[in-house]
């Protein structure tokens, strides 16, 4: 018997990629168990596809928290207790150079509570691996850490829409089409302090036509990485 590995999942919207995994699981085309499906948004689509598959899921509203904490300001009491606001600056590598002092601890600060309510969850799972199927919150150190525990090692799965390291960030297929490429793609990555800058463990490409606009781009990429995730997840469950 095939021995298999509890991943969880973390989503923000649709969720198609979560669909291609969940799929692959059920074709035994992964060796894995979905533990739970969480999300910063509530009612999206995401959540709905994994309860149907029989999955556990969770909401952590992080646009209601971080809009609280505007309002009312952070206190220290808010803060989780193994927070370490100097600890976490030294290691941060997302924050905007031309951020303010307090923009930046704003930041730092607000987005530690969210991932506080986070971890409070997922922790509680015997968890192998944790994939982001269209994850769309910055995760920082705080919370990298507590789940990469031993130096070295990576157990947050990242898929980037273009040929890392070419056009980190955001709009990874729009920024392609725009640079002119005649190649796209999409990475499958592990997590790190950076921005889209952790270790490759799987590509997939792309020919861009002459006559392809945007919507097209996003279609062929997405085509190859419902390919790509499911079987950068099976490399995973085989290294171990």
């Amino acid at each position: 018997m095939v021995n298999k590995i509890n991943v969880g999942t973390l989503i923000s919207g649709g969720g198609t990629n979560l669909q291609a995994i969940i799929d692959a699981c059920l074709d035994n085309k992964i060796d894995a168990n979905i533990l739970f499906t969480g999300s910063d948004n509530p009612g999206v689509k995401g959540l709905e596809r994994a309860e149907k598959a029989g999955i556990e899921t969770f909401v952590v509203d992080y646009s209601k928290i971080i809009g609280s904490l505007k309002e009312e300001g952070i206190k220290d009491s808010d803060l989780p207790y193994d927070f370490n606001f100097n600890e976490i600056l030294s290691k941060q590598q997302l924050v905007e150079t031309g951020s303010s002092k307090e923009q930046v601890e704003f930041f730092l600060k607000s987005r530690a509570i969210a991932e506080k309510k986070l971890l409070d969850i997922i922790l509680g799972y015997d968890m192998d691996l944790l994939v982001l199927a269209g994850f769309m919150r910055v995760l920082t150190p705080y919370f990298i850490d507590r789940i990469n525990k031993e130096p070295g090692t990576y157990k947050i799965m990242n898929i980037h829409p273009a040929l890392l390291p070419s056009f980190p960030g955001t709009d990874g297929y729009g920024d392609t089409l725009r640079y002119g490429c005649r190649i796209g793609g999409c990475t499958v990555h592990f997590i790190d302090y950076g921005e889209d800058t952790g270790p490759i463990i799987g590509q997939k490409a792309f020919e861009i036509d002459d006559t392809d606009t945007l919507d097209d781009i996003k279609k062929k990429g997405l085509e190859k990485e419902w390919q790509l995730y499911p079987e950068c997840i099976q490399k995973f469950a085989d290294s171990l």
